[in-house]
């Protein structure tokens, strides 16, 4: 049996209701930081009530959440892109790497959803939405494509986590501003000797 069509209508407003919920936490947290976006100042944003976020939502962590998946998707785009055009593995994992310091400078608040706050989503799991997958399979392909599992998924997770680690050291005036341009090729050189 089929939906008549007053249930596909009311499908796709529930949809269209979801992202805008999203767009507009991720919007607010642009402009004036994740510490603004609470489920009262979202509702007010979109003109419904609590209770209509609460339906798509369980809580603000989950509004958050969905907003990382969203980003994720990004990332594993860029990271692809940047990927793409590179003529060996070297500068394919300078290009993926670039992407992704990039990434994270030109959209902070979305970052901090992804890989900064609190998160009830399933990293490192099967059960890791599909965005999520997505963009550490780019970084895995760029850092590791010839590594045996479970090496290749280490390897990517420690390449990963220099790179997070430049990206959060440097947003927070812990590194010497001097010496940005020499971090990235120096922590390429390592995981090249590492291979």
């Amino acid at each position: 049996m089929s939906e008549n069509p007053t249930q596909r209508r009311r499908e796709r407003e529930r949809t269209e209701r979801r992202q805008l919920i999203v767009d507009s936490a991720r919007e607010l947290a642009e402009a004036e930081g994740w510490d603004a976006v609470t489920t009262r100042r979202l509702a007010d944003t979109i003109e419904y009530s609590q209770p209509v976020l609460y339906s798509h939502f369980a809580n603000r962590t989950a509004i958050v959440d969905a907003v990382a998946v969203e980003g994720c998707g990004e990332l594993a785009d860029v990271l692809r892109s940047a990927g793409a055009s590179a003529v060996d593995r070297a500068s394919r994992a300078a290009a993926v790497a670039q992407a992704y310091l990039d990434f994270a400078e030109q959209h902070p608040a979305l970052y901090d959803a992804m890989f900064v706050l609190a998160s009830d989503l399933p990293f490192g799991t099967a059960d890791a939405p599909p965005a999520l997958l997505d963009a550490f399979g780019e970084l895995r392909d760029a850092f590791a494509p010839d590594e045996p599992q479970p090496g290749a998924d280490v390897l990517t997770e420690v390449v990963w986590s220099a790179l997070h680690g430049l990206v959060v050291l440097e947003r927070g005036g812990r590194l010497r501003p001097g010496q940005r341009a020499a971090r990235l090729p120096r922590l390429l050189a390592l995981v090249g000797a590492a291979r």
